[in-house]
């Protein structure tokens, strides 16, 4: 790496799309290990963290309504909204759960609820969404419905080199994404705006390897697509997954904290399955909105700062006290700063 880096001669921005990328680089102490010229960027992989604050809103009004239970994985209880969030809510009925599944499986041990299902999530996780709606679909259960924040990743891609960040010189992409999309998805980013994309696992050895391959087209004035996953992830991506996704699902134009509204980012319920979209069954609509807490979540989502460079981290934003969903999720950046990274020596505010 450091050869292809002399070479290069100066600078270069690799934005690590995932979040489990995020947290594996800094567990692993991996930005200590890179070259000087490497600057490592966090993107816009944590799930949670890009879901827009109308969304939070949307849930937490719905948390409200006494005849609907709030089916929730566990990293959205925290997430604030403008009235609190789901763990504040002390009258609301919101249950945690690990799976999809057990969210129908609420249904239908209190069929005198309207069980909704918090559904946030990237490809990876949609799959398993669309798996229980065709069950409730099927099954004819009618208490049971999903409120969707999934999203596709390869929009937020582009939107931020068109608009918020054009300093990403290239992309390490997400490992569990990709095993669902599959690695040639990337060719339209590597293509269209002469970014590598190098799709890694998670343990340090992939990701070093991923981002010397990335120096290395960098030093040779190419852009590619390459998977140093392939023990994982094809070409062409779980097919199935990509199936079921499609009979479920339809594109949406969608909101993304940071970025903003992104064209077909998003994924609503086809008409089929309408009758378990919750935006549609209680009349709710998301509004774009931002809470001006002078959280700067949506800066260090789009990779234009760090976590340390917001005023707030560290002190009044700890994860015991979360002023943005960063603090919050397992994979968030500024969670991961927090607990690995405040006493790594900061290059150019970057590192």
């Amino acid at each position: 790496m450091n050869q292809y880096c002399c070479e290069i001669g100066r600078k270069i921005n690799i934005m690590e799309v995932c979040g489990t990328h995020t947290v594996s680089i800094f567990r692993n102490g991996i930005r200590s290990l890179l070259p000087e010229q490497v600057n490592l960027l966090t993107g816009p992989g944590c799930p949670v963290c890009v879901t827009d604050q109308g969304y939070i809103d949307v849930v937490l009004k719905l948390a409200e309504n006494k005849n609907c239970i709030i089916a929730t994985y566990g990293d959205m209880l925290r997430v604030p909204g403008k009235t609190g969030s789901l763990e504040t809510k002390s009258t609301a009925n919101v249950k945690v759960v690990l799976s999809s599944e057990d969210a129908l499986q609420l249904a239908k041990d209190n069929p005198d609820k309207t069980v909704v299902f918090v559904a946030v999530g990237f490809e990876t996780t949609t799959p398993a969404s669309a798996v229980v709606v065709k069950e409730a679909y099927e099954q004819n259960i009618q208490n049971f419905c999903i409120l969707s924040a999934h999203k596709v990743v390869l929009p937020a891609m582009r939107a931020l080199v068109c608009n918020k960040n054009d300093k990403i010189d290239a992309f390490l992409c997400p490992g569990h994404v990709s095993v669902i999309i599959g690695s040639n998805a990337f060719g339209e980013i590597a293509e269209e705006f002469g970014r590598p994309c190098v799709v890694a696992g998670f343990e340090p050895i992939q990701i070093i390897e991923g981002l010397t391959e990335i120096c290395r087209q960098l030093s040779r004035g190419i852009a590619e697509v390459k998977s140093v996953y392939s023990a994982v992830v094809t070409e062409g991506g779980n097919v199935i997954a990509q199936k079921i996704i499609d009979e479920c699902f339809k594109p949406a134009d969608g909101y993304w904290r940071g970025i903003g509204k992104i064209e077909k980012s998003a994924l609503k319920l086809r008409d089929k399955y309408s009758k378990f979209d919750a935006f549609k069954r209680f009349g709710l609509e998301e509004v774009h909105c931002e809470i001006d807490s002078g959280c700067r979540c949506g800066e260090v989502l789009c990779g234009l700062i760090t976590p340390k460079q917001c005023k707030m981290f560290g002190k009044k934003c700890i994860p015991q006290t979360p002023v943005g969903p960063c603090m919050v999720s397992s994979e968030g950046a500024c969670a991961a700063w927090f607990q690995y990274g405040r006493k790594e020596k900061s290059a150019n505010g970057n590192r």
